[in-house]
């Protein structure tokens, strides 16, 4: 009998084995010795497969890295730098099928529907903790930009991964920098700067403006 996991498998070795999606899902259900009516009990489509396996790899990080007994002690920057580094260590034993995916996909891979699933999942993890880090002080709450902190890692996620398919480094070491860099300076905008206390100041003149009408010097 079929499973998610098995119609995954056969779909990865199919296509590291041909190099293109099976034709049909009949030709894909026969090959795998099942009725067509079985894969459609999982998947509606080949997309919908590849979907599932990306969002697959965003979950069972995130399950990795909370199962840490280390986990509620780390800052947002540390739980932030263990995604990316798990998630690419766990890339590695799919490294031909995530090389294949993605460069099957147009330029703008970033609007692909494979990645609709762990975009989600992505952003969900991140918005836990951006506002952990908010409530810590270690972020800066910023009126219009905090709601954008998740994009901007998800760029970071996605740069770091058309990096590391094409990273030829020993060991992918080069990846490994660029992860350390790459969000490390993400977060060093996330965090109070001089720009944020002269905000701060200013809104504190804008909400005191009357004051300055009741300041008066002592008389001689």
């Amino acid at each position: 009998m079929a499973t998610i996991e098995s119609i995954q498998h056969g779909y990865i070795d199919f296509v590291l084995t041909e190099g293109e999606p099976p034709k049909s899902v009949y030709l894909f259900a026969k090959r795998n010795k099942m009725p067509e009516e079985e894969f459609y009990k999982f998947f509606s489509s080949f997309e919908a497969i590849e979907q599932n396996i990306w969002t697959g790899f965003a979950v069972k990080t995130i399950s990795e890295i909370k199962s840490q007994d280390a986990w509620r002690l780390f800052t947002a920057r540390e739980k932030a730098l263990s995604f990316f580094y798990t998630f690419f260590e766990m890339l590695k034993g799919s490294r031909s099928f995530v090389v294949y995916s993605i460069k099957k996909q147009p330029k703008t891979f970033t609007s692909s529907q494979i990645f609709s699933g762990i975009k989600d999942v992505f952003e969900h993890f991140c918005n836990d903790l951006i506002m952990d880090g908010i409530e810590s002080d270690e972020l800066s709450d910023r009126k219009f930009f905090t709601n954008r902190y998740k994009d901007a890692l998800w760029v970071q996620l996605l740069f770091v991964l058309n990096f590391w398919i094409n990273d030829i480094s020993t060991g992918f070491e080069k990846t490994g920098e660029a992860i350390e860099k790459g969000v490390n300076v993400t977060f060093d905008l996330f965090q109070r700067s001089p720009i944020d206390n002269l905000f701060e100041f200013g809104k504190f003149l804008t909400r005191n403006r009357s004051m300055k009408h009741r300041i008066s010097f002592g008389h001689n």
